[in-house]
């Protein structure tokens, strides 16, 4: 097994948001500036890799009939403790997220994790890949909030770009503007796909034909 392309995975070909459109709730709800995004992906990767090397270490352990309530309470544990610290030493962040920590406990994505990859493997891909799908998700969240923070407030993470207000759309940071923004991505992402399909289909076809010719041609 490559750790290495345990990690990537997360981050291109299973990317949550872009590719397996898990997590969408929080997702388009918490991306109305950068600062949040970051935010709820910090605090998403943490309770993921936790849960995602407790639930490896403990697979041997936890009786099958009992295993979905056994992770969720190990997952609600992490996102407990989670809340508690950033209520601790991050309080303006905690109230700007508001309901979606404690909801990290249901996020479809870390139980999905935990439940295909973590109980099925050992502790250290379990980790790989508990990283790479937190980070993938981070990236995400941040490429969606830019294109709705810029947009919708003029601002980046808090800093002017369009000192002009005339330049924003409210649309943005509203809740059209994350269906908007997000299918616009998803969009955007299918065609590359699609040229690349279409590529190498081209590709294959010409290799095909080039062996063709030059079995006539030997014949």
């Amino acid at each position: 097994m490559s750790l290495g392309k345990e990690f990537s995975k997360g981050i291109l070909r299973e990317n949550p948001l872009f590719r397996l459109t898990l997590g969408m709730c929080p997702s388009l709800a918490i991306t109305t500036s950068v600062n949040n995004a970051l935010g709820m992906g910090v605090a998403f990767t943490g309770v993921l890799l936790a849960s995602n090397i407790v639930i490896s270490a403990l697979r041997k352990i936890i009786p099958e009939s009992i295993r979905i309530p056994c992770y969720i309470v190990i997952i609600a544990s992490f996102v407990t403790l989670t809340e508690m610290l950033m209520q601790a030493y991050l309080p303006e962040l905690f109230a700007s997220l508001g309901i979606f920590i404690p909801l990290i406990v249901v996020n479809c994505i870390i139980l999905g994790r935990a439940e295909a990859f973590a109980s099925k493997n050992t502790v250290v891909p379990s980790f790989m890949d508990g990283l790479g799908m937190g980070v993938g998700y981070t990236l995400a969240l941040v490429i969606v909030s830019t294109f709705r923070e810029v947009l919708g407030t003029g601002t980046f993470m808090g800093h002017v770009v369009f000192a002009d207000s005339t330049y924003s759309a409210l649309i943005m940071i509203l809740p059209p503007g994350g269906f908007i923004t997000l299918g616009c991505i998803l969009g955007f992402l299918n065609l590359l796909q699609n040229r690349k399909v279409m590529k190498n289909r081209q590709a294959t076809q010409l290799k095909l034909k080039q062996q063709v010719a030059h079995e006539v041609s030997s014949n």
